[in-house]
């Protein structure tokens, strides 16, 4: 109930069936478990994105369960402990009210999603992903949150050496961040990312790993560093515009960007390669329109922000331009609009092979500049 009341005191709407939130573990002595999840939406801006959907997700349950012998007979007890500061809840309610609060950012939708009974086998998340959530084929990635804000022990990602996920923290790492995690091979814990990576769903697990009460009776409040959450949620938040802005990531590793539509023609493959303007040279269409139309962001001036975005879009058999994303980016600012100047071209003169017109597929980088003044 509190953290369904801090969702809905942002704005976020919050799904209320009990079909969607609240599940039953049956027990080994017949006993039901009732747990629930708390689920909350903010919709993506762009039409043609926004049915796509990032989840984001942390552990709801902060109790530890222990067999214990009290008077010669096994029991169960029920402890704080287990990573009961609840670090990955907090960073993700402060990262949902971000996300709100700048959502004209976020082309695809993004779930936020606390996970009940994780130290279950996960039973929150495969619930959600197996009974409650019908969409799954439209969910494209999923970042985890567990374990944060224990700064001596580092920020770490593990992506299962998924090259589209690593991508993104890459390119994130040539910008200005208030702390830059690294790319672990090594899964830190299990938790919730494990239900997503059954799913087939590409996944990201923030961390700043275990620490020394974990598991214990009573974690300690000395145990987080709530600089080091606000600078990692601050990252994160980050990271979640860029995933929900970009190309879809691929599960199995291939990469985003060596996917493509096999009715397409990569522009130089093309017998006659489609023009812009009476001009097949890509350096034409950059000089006649990309720079000519394109406005430097107000933020990015002001923060001196600067670089190349590597688009890709496709040119149909009409000349229309379509599908047009930010393969490597920069900065959600520029990414934005060297897609939007690119979206708004004009018809080209289609590509062609044997004679036919083809759907043809085309990168571009993208130039932010900016002159210092005398």
């Amino acid at each position: 109930a509190y953290v369904a009341g801090c969702l809905r005191a942002e704005g976020i709407d919050v799904f209320t069936s009990a079909d969607d939130t609240s599940f039953g573990i049956l027990q080994e002595n017949g006993d039901t478990l009732v747990s629930h999840n708390v689920i909350g939406v903010i919709p993506g801006y762009d039409r043609n994105l926004n049915e796509h959907v990032i989840v984001i997700g942390a552990r709801l349950d902060n109790l530890g369960v222990r067999k214990v012998s009290i008077d010669g007979k096994e029991t169960e007890i029920v402890f704080p402990g287990a990573n009961g500061n609840a670090s990955g809840l907090a960073v993700l309610l402060q990262l949902a009210r971000k996300l709100q609060t700048n959502k004209v950012l976020l082309k695809r939708s993004v779930v936020i999603a606390a996970f009940g009974a994780s130290l279950r086998d996960n039973a929150g998340s495969w619930y959600f992903l197996n009974r409650s959530f019908p969409f799954t084929d439209k969910i494209d990635a999923m970042i985890n949150l567990d374990m944060l804000g224990t700064g001596s022990r580092g920020f770490y990602a593990y992506t299962a050496s998924n090259a589209d996920m690593d991508n993104i923290i890459n390119s994130l790492a040539g910008t200005l961040q208030p702390v830059h995690p690294r790319i672990v091979t090594l899964e830190p814990v299990r938790s919730d990312h494990r239900s997503f990576y059954a799913k087939g769903i590409p996944s990201v697990f923030f961390t700043s790993g275990m620490y020394p009460e974990y598991n214990s009776r009573a974690d300690l409040p000395s145990v987080l560093d709530y600089e080091d959450m606000d600078r990692e949620c601050e990252y994160i938040y980050n990271f979640t515009v860029a995933l929900a802005g970009g190309e879809a990531p691929s599960f199995d590793g291939a990469g985003a960007s060596a996917r493509k539509d096999p009715g397409t023609v990569p522009y130089y493959d093309c017998d006659t390669p489609p023009s812009f303007l009476g001009s097949r040279d890509p350096r034409h269409f950059l000089a006649k329109w990309v720079y000519v139309y394109m406005k430097y962001p107000e933020y990015a001036v002001e923060n001196g922000i600067q670089g190349k975005v590597l688009v890709d879009f496709v040119i149909d058999e009409k000349g229309k331009v379509r599908d047009v994303s930010v393969r490597k980016g920069v900065h959600p600012s520029l990414d934005d609009e060297a897609v939007r100047v690119i979206s708004a071209s004009p018809d080209w003169k289609p590509g062609k092979v044997d004679g036919k017109k083809v759907r043809s597929s085309m990168s571009l980088y993208v130039e932010f500049r900016l002159k210092k003044k005398q």
